[in-house]
Protein backbone atom coordinates (compact mmCIF):
# COMPACT_ATOMS: atom_id res chain seq x y z
CA UNK A 1 0.00 0.00 0.00
CA UNK A 2 1.25 3.16 -0.99
CA UNK A 3 2.40 5.91 2.24
CA UNK A 4 2.51 8.77 0.30
CA UNK A 5 6.04 8.79 1.19
CA UNK A 6 8.22 6.51 -1.18
CA UNK A 7 11.55 8.21 -2.58
CA UNK A 8 11.49 9.84 -5.90
CA UNK A 9 13.27 8.59 -8.49
CA UNK A 10 16.09 10.61 -9.30
CA UNK A 11 15.57 11.51 -13.23
CA UNK A 12 18.29 10.43 -16.02
CA UNK A 13 20.12 13.62 -18.14
CA UNK A 14 17.84 12.82 -20.68
CA UNK A 15 14.56 12.98 -18.36
CA UNK A 16 15.98 16.03 -16.74
CA UNK A 17 16.44 17.94 -20.11
CA UNK A 18 13.23 16.95 -21.50
CA UNK A 19 11.45 18.16 -18.63
CA UNK A 20 12.64 21.74 -18.39
CA UNK A 21 11.91 22.05 -22.16
CA UNK A 22 8.46 21.20 -21.53
CA UNK A 23 6.01 23.85 -21.39
CA UNK A 24 3.60 24.89 -18.35
CA UNK A 25 -0.20 24.90 -20.67
CA UNK A 26 -3.30 26.20 -20.14
CA UNK A 27 -4.84 22.21 -21.12
CA UNK A 28 -3.01 20.84 -18.37
CA UNK A 29 -1.01 18.66 -20.88
CA UNK A 30 2.54 18.36 -22.05
CA UNK A 31 2.88 20.30 -25.16
CA UNK A 32 3.99 17.95 -27.97
CA UNK A 33 4.21 20.89 -30.71
CA UNK A 34 6.86 23.45 -31.33
CA UNK A 35 4.47 25.78 -32.97
CA UNK A 36 1.08 26.27 -31.57
CA UNK A 37 0.07 29.85 -31.74
CA UNK A 38 -3.27 28.89 -29.45
CA UNK A 39 -1.63 30.57 -26.56
CA UNK A 40 -1.63 27.02 -25.05
CA UNK A 41 2.36 28.21 -23.31
CA UNK A 42 0.92 29.65 -20.39
CA UNK A 43 4.99 30.10 -19.22
CA UNK A 44 5.83 32.09 -21.88
CA UNK A 45 2.68 34.58 -21.44
CA UNK A 46 3.06 34.96 -17.77
CA UNK A 47 7.38 35.51 -17.90
CA UNK A 48 7.13 37.57 -21.34
CA UNK A 49 4.37 40.05 -19.23
CA UNK A 50 6.50 39.63 -16.43
CA UNK A 51 9.34 40.78 -17.94
CA UNK A 52 7.64 43.77 -19.51
CA UNK A 53 6.37 45.06 -16.55
CA UNK A 54 10.03 44.93 -14.83
CA UNK A 55 11.27 46.94 -17.73
CA UNK A 56 8.30 49.40 -17.69
CA UNK A 57 8.56 49.89 -14.26
CA UNK A 58 12.60 50.16 -14.11
CA UNK A 59 12.41 52.99 -16.22
CA UNK A 60 9.80 54.43 -14.95
CA UNK A 61 11.60 54.84 -11.87
CA UNK A 62 14.50 56.43 -13.48
CA UNK A 63 12.11 58.93 -15.53
CA UNK A 64 11.11 60.11 -12.14
CA UNK A 65 14.02 60.47 -10.41
CA UNK A 66 16.10 61.87 -13.63
CA UNK A 67 18.62 64.68 -12.24
CA UNK A 68 20.68 67.21 -14.66
CA UNK A 69 23.97 66.76 -12.89
CA UNK A 70 26.16 63.81 -12.34
CA UNK A 71 23.62 60.62 -13.03
CA UNK A 72 24.27 57.41 -11.13
CA UNK A 73 24.86 54.36 -12.40
CA UNK A 74 20.95 53.33 -13.44
CA UNK A 75 20.55 56.45 -14.98
CA UNK A 76 23.33 56.45 -16.16
CA UNK A 77 23.07 53.06 -18.10
CA UNK A 78 19.15 54.01 -19.40
CA UNK A 79 20.54 57.03 -20.89
CA UNK A 80 23.48 55.67 -22.98
CA UNK A 81 20.68 52.40 -24.08
CA UNK A 82 18.23 55.70 -24.98
CA UNK A 83 20.85 57.47 -27.34
CA UNK A 84 22.31 54.41 -28.81
CA UNK A 85 18.81 53.62 -30.00
CA UNK A 86 17.84 57.18 -30.87
CA UNK A 87 20.72 57.17 -32.50
CA UNK A 88 20.26 53.98 -34.71
CA UNK A 89 16.73 54.94 -35.58
CA UNK A 90 17.99 58.27 -37.03
CA UNK A 91 20.39 56.50 -39.19
CA UNK A 92 18.18 53.95 -40.36
CA UNK A 93 14.39 55.45 -40.38
CA UNK A 94 14.10 58.55 -42.46
CA UNK A 95 11.40 60.09 -41.86
CA UNK A 96 8.71 60.57 -38.74
CA UNK A 97 10.50 58.90 -36.15
CA UNK A 98 8.11 60.06 -33.00
CA UNK A 99 6.38 55.82 -32.87
CA UNK A 100 9.39 53.92 -34.25
CA UNK A 101 12.05 55.06 -31.87
CA UNK A 102 10.25 54.29 -28.78
CA UNK A 103 8.92 51.41 -30.59
CA UNK A 104 12.57 50.18 -30.59
CA UNK A 105 13.46 51.15 -27.48
CA UNK A 106 11.07 49.11 -26.11
CA UNK A 107 11.78 45.88 -28.43
CA UNK A 108 15.33 46.35 -27.10
CA UNK A 109 14.61 46.81 -23.66
CA UNK A 110 12.22 44.31 -23.29
CA UNK A 111 14.49 41.33 -25.66
CA UNK A 112 16.85 41.92 -22.98
CA UNK A 113 14.92 41.66 -19.56
CA UNK A 114 12.96 38.01 -21.51
CA UNK A 115 16.62 36.69 -22.67
CA UNK A 116 18.17 37.92 -18.85
CA UNK A 117 16.19 35.31 -17.45
CA UNK A 118 18.59 32.56 -18.77
CA UNK A 119 20.96 34.02 -16.33
CA UNK A 120 18.84 32.76 -13.26
CA UNK A 121 19.61 28.79 -11.65
CA UNK A 122 17.83 26.43 -14.01
CA UNK A 123 15.93 24.80 -11.04
CA UNK A 124 15.57 27.69 -9.37
CA UNK A 125 11.89 29.19 -10.45
CA UNK A 126 11.00 25.25 -11.68
CA UNK A 127 11.69 24.38 -7.91
CA UNK A 128 9.59 26.98 -6.62
CA UNK A 129 6.82 26.76 -9.35
CA UNK A 130 6.86 22.92 -8.13
CA UNK A 131 6.66 23.91 -4.04
CA UNK A 132 3.46 26.66 -4.78
CA UNK A 133 1.37 24.05 -7.44
CA UNK A 134 1.84 21.04 -4.78
CA UNK A 135 3.11 18.94 -7.93
CA UNK A 136 7.27 17.56 -8.24
CA UNK A 137 6.51 16.99 -11.95
CA UNK A 138 5.00 20.07 -12.75
CA UNK A 139 6.35 21.98 -15.78
CA UNK A 140 7.80 25.12 -16.45
CA UNK A 141 9.82 26.89 -19.12
CA UNK A 142 10.60 30.49 -17.81
CA UNK A 143 12.93 31.63 -20.93
CA UNK A 144 10.05 33.42 -23.53
CA UNK A 145 12.71 33.83 -25.83
CA UNK A 146 13.69 30.14 -25.67
CA UNK A 147 9.90 29.25 -26.73
CA UNK A 148 9.77 29.33 -30.71
CA UNK A 149 5.96 30.61 -30.31
CA UNK A 150 6.86 33.41 -28.77
CA UNK A 151 9.66 34.67 -31.01
CA UNK A 152 7.86 34.20 -34.11
CA UNK A 153 4.82 36.17 -32.30
CA UNK A 154 7.20 39.33 -31.76
CA UNK A 155 8.58 38.82 -35.72
CA UNK A 156 4.73 38.55 -36.87
CA UNK A 157 4.24 42.33 -35.24
CA UNK A 158 7.36 43.42 -36.82
CA UNK A 159 5.47 42.01 -40.28
CA UNK A 160 2.08 43.86 -39.53
CA UNK A 161 4.46 46.99 -38.87
CA UNK A 162 6.47 46.51 -41.85
CA UNK A 163 2.14 46.61 -44.14
CA UNK A 164 1.33 49.15 -42.05
CA UNK A 165 4.12 51.59 -42.69
CA UNK A 166 4.23 50.39 -46.51
CA UNK A 167 0.68 51.26 -46.49
CA UNK A 168 1.18 54.85 -44.90
CA UNK A 169 4.00 56.04 -46.72
CA UNK A 170 3.33 54.66 -50.41
CA UNK A 171 -0.43 54.49 -50.16
CA UNK A 172 -2.88 50.90 -50.82
CA UNK A 173 -2.02 51.58 -53.94
CA UNK A 174 1.23 52.13 -54.42
CA UNK A 175 2.11 49.45 -52.40
CA UNK A 176 0.39 46.94 -54.54
CA UNK A 177 1.82 48.28 -57.29
CA UNK A 178 4.80 48.06 -55.61
CA UNK A 179 4.40 44.38 -54.72
CA UNK A 180 3.57 43.18 -58.63
CA UNK A 181 5.99 45.77 -60.42
CA UNK A 182 9.22 45.74 -58.55
CA UNK A 183 11.99 44.77 -58.89
CA UNK A 184 11.58 43.45 -62.33
CA UNK A 185 10.03 46.19 -63.63
CA UNK A 186 6.14 47.06 -64.22
CA UNK A 187 5.54 44.62 -67.23
CA UNK A 188 2.26 42.38 -67.08
CA UNK A 189 4.28 39.41 -67.29
CA UNK A 190 6.39 40.00 -64.93
CA UNK A 191 3.90 40.79 -62.58
CA UNK A 192 3.51 36.91 -60.94
CA UNK A 193 7.21 36.87 -60.55
CA UNK A 194 7.33 40.11 -59.20
CA UNK A 195 4.68 39.37 -56.21
CA UNK A 196 6.02 35.84 -55.71
CA UNK A 197 9.46 37.31 -54.98
CA UNK A 198 7.81 39.62 -52.79
CA UNK A 199 6.07 37.43 -50.61
CA UNK A 200 8.92 35.42 -50.31
CA UNK A 201 11.06 38.43 -49.17
CA UNK A 202 8.12 39.42 -46.36
CA UNK A 203 8.36 35.99 -45.44
CA UNK A 204 12.09 35.48 -45.20
CA UNK A 205 12.24 38.62 -43.20
CA UNK A 206 9.28 37.85 -40.21
CA UNK A 207 10.42 33.85 -40.07
CA UNK A 208 14.41 34.30 -40.06
CA UNK A 209 13.67 37.66 -37.17
CA UNK A 210 12.24 35.26 -34.79
CA UNK A 211 14.08 32.05 -36.01
CA UNK A 212 17.41 33.84 -35.08
CA UNK A 213 16.16 34.83 -31.69
CA UNK A 214 15.13 31.67 -31.15
CA UNK A 215 18.09 29.40 -31.69
CA UNK A 216 20.44 31.61 -29.76
CA UNK A 217 18.01 31.01 -26.73
CA UNK A 218 17.47 27.36 -26.78
CA UNK A 219 21.44 27.05 -27.44
CA UNK A 220 22.23 29.17 -24.68
CA UNK A 221 19.27 26.83 -22.67
CA UNK A 222 20.54 24.02 -23.21
CA UNK A 223 24.11 24.40 -22.44
CA UNK A 224 23.24 26.22 -18.88
CA UNK A 225 21.20 22.71 -17.96
CA UNK A 226 24.26 20.75 -19.47
CA UNK A 227 25.89 22.13 -16.84
CA UNK A 228 23.32 21.81 -14.16
CA UNK A 229 24.04 18.06 -14.57
CA UNK A 230 27.66 18.38 -14.06
CA UNK A 231 26.35 19.53 -10.22
CA UNK A 232 24.10 16.52 -10.01
CA UNK A 233 27.09 14.26 -10.54
CA UNK A 234 27.29 13.54 -7.10
CA UNK A 235 31.42 14.12 -7.43
CA UNK A 236 33.65 16.73 -6.47
CA UNK A 237 35.28 16.98 -10.32
CA UNK A 238 31.70 17.84 -11.35
CA UNK A 239 30.15 20.37 -9.01
CA UNK A 240 33.94 22.06 -9.53
CA UNK A 241 33.05 21.84 -12.74
CA UNK A 242 29.43 23.61 -12.37
CA UNK A 243 31.16 26.46 -10.55
CA UNK A 244 33.48 27.42 -13.24
CA UNK A 245 31.57 26.54 -16.15
CA UNK A 246 28.45 27.68 -15.48
CA UNK A 247 30.32 31.31 -14.33
CA UNK A 248 32.52 31.12 -17.86
CA UNK A 249 29.05 30.54 -19.85
CA UNK A 250 26.95 32.95 -17.55
CA UNK A 251 29.71 35.39 -18.20
CA UNK A 252 29.90 35.13 -21.40
CA UNK A 253 26.07 34.68 -22.04
CA UNK A 254 25.60 38.29 -20.37
CA UNK A 255 26.94 39.43 -24.19
CA UNK A 256 25.04 37.08 -26.14
CA UNK A 257 21.36 38.26 -24.57
CA UNK A 258 22.07 41.80 -24.86
CA UNK A 259 23.43 41.01 -29.05
CA UNK A 260 20.43 39.19 -29.82
CA UNK A 261 18.03 42.17 -28.41
CA UNK A 262 20.12 44.53 -30.17
CA UNK A 263 19.77 42.68 -33.50
CA UNK A 264 16.33 41.83 -33.08
CA UNK A 265 15.94 45.83 -32.83
CA UNK A 266 18.22 46.83 -35.23
CA UNK A 267 16.31 44.24 -37.78
CA UNK A 268 13.13 45.82 -36.75
CA UNK A 269 14.79 49.52 -37.65
CA UNK A 270 15.63 48.14 -41.06
CA UNK A 271 13.00 46.38 -42.26
CA UNK A 272 10.61 49.04 -41.32
CA UNK A 273 12.94 51.47 -42.22
CA UNK A 274 13.11 49.87 -45.82
CA UNK A 275 9.03 50.39 -45.91
CA UNK A 276 9.95 54.14 -46.01
CA UNK A 277 12.01 53.47 -49.21
CA UNK A 278 10.72 52.73 -52.87
CA UNK A 279 11.79 49.68 -55.17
Amino acid sequence: MATGHEAVAAPSASEYIVHHLTHLTSTGHKQEKIIDFSLANMDTIVFSLATGLIAVLIMALVARRVTSGVPGRLQAAVEFVVDMVESQSKAIVHGDRSFIAPLALTVFVWVFFMNAIDLLPVDVLPLIWQSISGDHHAYLRVVPTADLNGTLGMSMGVLLLMFWYNIKIKGAGGFVHELFAAPFGNKFYLYPFNLLLNIIEFAAKSISLGMRLFGNMYAGELIFMLIALLGASATWWGFGMHLVAGAIWAIFHILIITLQAFIFMMLTLVYIGQAHEGH
